[in-house]
């Protein structure tokens, strides 16, 4: 999407949609985690929890690039 559509240039507008979708997921696998220990299966839950911390740090990442990239403008 070209900046002129947004206000944001293409790299802002990709770093925040990976972030967006990083921080959705890891609210979802919270239940994932629930779920899977409910059914008594704590390797599938240390899986999800794998998966949401991953995410966890995922958004992290877009969080500091954008602060660099906020700095720089």
């Amino acid at each position: 999407m070209p900046a002129g559509q947004t206000g944001f240039d293409d790299v802002s507008f990709d770093l925040v949609s990976v972030q967006y979708h990083s921080l959705k997921a890891g609210h979802d696998y919270g239940q994932y985690v629930r779920d899977a220990e409910n059914a008594g299966r704590d390797d599938i839950a240390a899986f999800f929890s794998d998966v949401m911390k991953q995410d966890a740090e995922r958004a992290q990442r877009c969080h500091q690039f954008l602060k660099e990239l906020g700095q720089s403008q």
